[in-house]
């Protein structure tokens, strides 16, 4: 970023001023540092920005982020992107970790085995989105693998809350549109754990410098369908 400040001053100015000054402290609009970063580093991951996730990590983690909070992050990430898009992620994570001398790998944060995990798994979506979900598994084995595999191994995980993992799927699935339909089913989990509309507005704002106006107001429609649904 420091290159483009001297290749494309006027345009580093306003960009810093919008995305870092403007957009973070819009009054009804900020987010606990915490959380914004956890929301934009799960954006990133999203909208495939691996070269600004390598700007936004190192500030992530002097802001407070732990090592374990963004592997996490990282890892859930997998099921809603894919190995294939998050490798290069999970590698400039472990890179960045090294520099800054963290010592990998990181303490396990697993709670299930092969013989509980679709049961947790089962009992994280009920937990989510409601009795409905218990026999959801039912359906084929991609609702089996979607129970054990990205809640079972995942969710179940400890080193981020369950209304945390919502927030960060929700800006996986923002970031990457063509998933209005589960965002609109996400929107709803959030506000069953308590993320309710209004932060999930606040959550869109302060990722719309990374992903743009288009996806950021298709998300914002997604979560006002959502909670009209839900009245």
């Amino acid at each position: 970023m420091m290159d483009l400040k001297k290749t494309d001053p006027e345009f580093m100015e306003r960009y810093k001023q919008f995305a870092e000054m403007e957009v973070v402290n819009e009054e009804g609009q900020m987010l606990p540092e915490d959380t914004r970063y956890m929301a934009v580093l799960a954006t990133l991951l999203g909208c495939q920005g691996i070269d600004m996730y390598k700007v936004i990590l190192p500030r992530a983690l002097k802001a407070g982020l732990t090592a374990v909070m963004v592997k996490e992050i990282v890892y859930q990430s997998v099921d809603y992107l894919g190995i294939g898009r998050v490798l290069p992620f999970l590698k400039a994570t472990n890179e960045i970790f090294t520099k800054q001398g963290i010592t990998l790998p990181l303490e396990g944060q697993a709670t299930t085995t092969s013989e509980d995990r679709l049961e947790k798994g089962i009992q994280a979506q009920v937990d989510i989105f409601g009795d409905g979900m218990r026999d959801a598994w039912k359906a084929g084995h991609i609702n089996r693998w979607l129970a054990s595999n990205c809640f079972g191994d995942y969710y179940t995980r400890t080193g981020l809350t369950l209304a945390q993992r919502e927030m960060i799927t929700f800006c996986f699935l923002s970031a990457q549109g063509g998933c209005e339909p589960q965002l609109i089913a996400h929107a709803k989990g959030n506000m069953n754990l308590g993320n309710d509309k209004a932060f999930l507005i606040r959550v869109i704002s302060q990722c719309l410098p990374y992903i743009g106006y288009p996806r950021s107001l298709n998300a914002i429609t997604c979560v006002n369908k959502a909670a009209e649904e839900m009245k």
